[in-house]
This record gives structure tokens, C-alpha cells and sequence, in this order.
């Protein structure tokens, strides 16, 4: 799903399946995808390294957004803004619904879903059976988390650097169950015991940017009877993996930060042989107990969010998962090289390509991180995350494909002028 070369043989495919059907149906998605098709096929030729450096290419990806220039955008790590090709499918979704609405919605809208949960499932090299869609990673998550069988004393292990709220799930179920909650900051392995039942683990540290040994920690964990799940809400679709390279046995992400779905959007995985033990978030019928739709039982909602996941799976294969990658790692490291030299100006992320892609954390020495993000914002519309943690404090500096260089310029400009001069009074 990721193949360079995608052209219009693939996405009648893909359409042929129901995915992006408001392409096939609307003239204005339709003209959309057409750009991105021409631009892909442009640079076919390179790799996705050297198409990585290709401005032309680029420059018709960053039109492909609607987002305004009058703020640098540098907090993509958070929420991603969607390209008009998923924007303009979601809204002509929404007027299907609001057609007959009881039938149009039920009858429809809502079992195209099915063909969302296919292309969702190829992306990330597993049976469709296996994939449920959620509306954000936290609900993925906490499904998992809140649905296992645990017993008194029970032990969890997951590090200091994890998910604020994955944090405090596991916390409230400390407090009312008596399981055992184990945050370390050293290897796994090194704090098992026999009581440990589950890892939690981030494929992607959301603070720093840190991508963390995930198959290791599941190969081992499994040689030992404990089972793992991964939180991957930074990590799918901004660098370029399967399934089988995580080797994990649940695994839950968002799809509105890097595959630029709707906002509300998700994507939980587990393993075929494990539906049936997670309970379900919200009950379902017991004939549902080994069905991966019981975690999608959730009331009355809108099934147009659900389906324009097909117009952002379009447009993120019509650019090719490894070009993507390469050309956020490009992004990261034209500005982090440009202020790696710079007096008073630190890195709490790897250089190691193996190690980050798209998402950093960087500080100036002697400033207070808030201050910094505060000043960049105010004086000079560019939009960052201040990070204040007991073990390391910076600013989260992600940049997206929309993202120009002239932009990661002028942050460099002022980030250049706060090291040397500091912040003004």
C-alpha cells in the first residue's frame, strides 16, 4: 500500500473496494486526487530519498492543505490539519447523511465502513478481521486497558516517559482493583518479576520523539508469557511499518495526526486469538464476544468521519509510505542541523534516523520552555510545544508535509537570536 509508483490503475482498485468513493462521485475530490497522481507520477523515477528534496513534488503536496500561512505550524505531533481532498470528501459525506437521514446513515453510509477497515488493514499488514475503528487512540487504548482480566497485585509495566493519560487509566485501576502500576527508566527486562502481566509500551515517545525497540521488547516479553501493547498514536503513517515489524499483540493509534483522517478518528488492532477476552468498552451482545466490531459499539454517531478515512488513505498512498517518511526525517533534520552548532542550543532527541523521523525536542540553556513557546507564538506566530518533565524540559518542534523550508528557516532565525541574546524583557 505504500508502492511509488501508485497511479490510477491502483486507486480504481481501491475504489473498486469502496475506498474513496466520494472521488469517484464528487468532481471536486476527483480533481484533487488527479494533482496528487500527476506529482507522484513526476518523480516515480527517484527514490524516496532523493524525492525527499524535490521542492516541485512538495510544493504541490503543501497546496494539497488549505491551512493558512499566517502561523508556522509546528505542533503536528498533537493534531494534524487534513488535506481539502479528505476535507471536501467528509463534508459531502455528512449531506449523504443528512439525506433520508435513519436509512441513509444505517443503510448506506455505515456498511461502507467495512471497506474503510480493509484499506485500514492493509496499511498495517494484518487481517481485517482484526482491525476496529475507534475515534482516537486514547479510546483504542483504554479499551485495552480497561478491558483486560486483572487480579489484585497483578503488575504493569510501562516507563516515566508513556502517555499522560495511558497513565492515568492504569492508575485508576491501581487504585480500585490493587494492581501494581511499575513506571521505570531503565531497560524492561530488568524490572519483570513474576507477577508482571502486561507491557505497555510507546512505539514513538510523544515528548521527545524517541522510536523505541518495539519488537524486541515484544519478542522478549512473549518468550516470558507476558503480553504487550504498543501506542502507536505518533507513529502510523509518518514512518513507514507493518505489523509484523512490531510483533506486538494489541496496538492502538490516532488517524487525524499523521495519516490525516477527520478529527475523531482511530485505529485499534489486537490479535484474532485475543478479541474474545478484552471486554468491550461499551457491552455488546455476547454473540459478538469474538468479533473485533464489539469494540465499535458505541451508540448513535456520524459514519461520515468513518468513511473519508478512505480519501486520506488515497492521499497518503498516492504519496508512498517511505516517501513520506523520508521527506518528514528531511524536514526534522534541515532545521535540527541547522541549530545543532548553535551556542546554548541542546537536543533531548536522537540524530539516529533509526532513532526519530518527523518529531524532536530541543532547548535553550538557562530558559524556562513555556517562556520560549510563549515568545515564539506571541512576537512571532510560530506555533510549538513546551515540554516540562522531571527528567528533561524543551520545546516539541514537528513539522508536516505542508510545512515549507522558508518556514523551518525563520524558526531557525528566531531560535538563533533567543540563543545568543535571549528572551526580550
Amino acid at each position: 500500500m505504500t508502492n511509488p509508483n501508485f497511479d490510477r490503475r491502483d486507486f480504481l482498485s481501491l475504489a473498486g473496494k469502496g475506498l474513496g468513493l466520494a472521488a469517484l462521485s464528487s468532481a471536486t475530490v476527483a480533481s484533487l486526487l488527479k494533482e496528487i497522481q500527476a506529482a507522484s507520477k513526476s518523480i516515480a523515477h527517484l527514490t524516496p530519498a532523493q524525492a525527499a528534496m524535490d521542492e516541485d513534488f512538495w510544493f504541490t503536496i503543501q497546496n494539497a492543505f488549505s491551512v493558512t500561512r499566517g502561523i508556522i505550524n509546528l505542533n503536528n505531533g498533537g493534531v494534524s490539519p487534513s488535506p481539502r481532498i479528505v476535507t471536501e470528501a467528509l463534508v459531502r459525506y455528512i449531506w449523504q447523511q443528512e439525506d433520508a437521514t435513519a436509512y441513509t446513515m444505517w443503510q448506506i453510509l455505515e456498511p461502507q465502513s467495512e471497506t474503510i477497515r480493509t484499506g485500514l488493514a492493509e496499511v498495517f499488514g494484518c487481517d481485517r478481521e482484526e482491525i476496529a475503528i475507534t475515534r482516537n487512540a486514547s479510546e483504542s487504548l483504554e479499551i485495552l486497558l480497561m478491558g483486560m482480566n486483572f487480579k489484585s497485585g497483578d503488575e504493569i509495566l510501562t516507563t516515566t516517559q508513556d502517555y499522560p493519560r495511558m497513565l492515568t487509566t492504569l492508575r485508576q485501576r491501581e487504585q480500585r482493583e490493587g494492581l501494581v502500576l511499575n513506571e521505570i527508566t531503565a531497560a524492561f527486562e530488568r524490572a519483570i518479576t513474576d507477577r508482571t502481566r502486561l507491557i505497555l509500551m510507546a512505539h514513538q515517545v510523544n515528548i521527545t520523539g524517541q522510536i523505541t525497540p518495539v519488537r524486541a521488547v515484544c519478542e522478549m516479553a512473549r518468550a516470558k508469557g507476558i503480553e504487550t501493547i504498543v501506542d502507536g498514536a505518533h507513529s502510523f503513517a509518518q514512518f513507514d511499518f507493518k505489523q509484523k515489524d512490531l510483533s506486538c499483540d494489541y496496538f492502538g493509534t490516532s488517524l487525524h495526526k499523521w495519516l490525516y483522517a477527520p478529527k475523531g478518528t482511530g485505529l485499534l488492532y489486537i490479535k484474532r486469538d485475543k478479541i474474545e477476552k478484552i471486554w468491550p468498552m461499551m457491552a455488546a451482545e455476547s454473540k459478538q464476544a469474538g468479533d473485533i466490531r464489539k469494540f465499535e459499539e458505541i451508540g448513535t454517531h456520524s459514519a461520515a468521519p468513518k468513511l473519508a478515512i478512505g480519501e486520506a488513505l488515497l492521499f497518503h498512498n498516492g504519496i508512498g509510505g517511505k516517501r513520506k517518511e523520508a521527506r518528514l526525517r528531511y524536514l526534522s533534520r534541515y532545521w535540527m542541523n541547522r541549530l545543532k552548532d548553535v551556542p546554548k542550543i541542546r537536543f533531548n532527541t536522537s540524530f539516529d534516523p533509526n532513532q526519530s523521523c518527523a518529531i524532536a525536542n530541543v532547548q535553550i540553556e538557562g530558559l524556562n520552555p513555556s517562556a520560549v513557546g510563549s515568545y515564539l507564538f506571541d512576537k512571532h506566530r510560530i506555533f510549538t510545544t513546551p515540554i516540562i518533565h522531571e527528567e528533561f524540559q524543551g520545546i516539541r518542534i514537528t513539522p508536516n508535509i505542508y510545512t515549507t523550508l522558508g518556514e523551518l528557516d525563520r524558526f531557525c532565525n528566531v531560535m538563533e537570536s533567543i540563543a545568543r541574546k535571549g528572551l526580550p524583557a
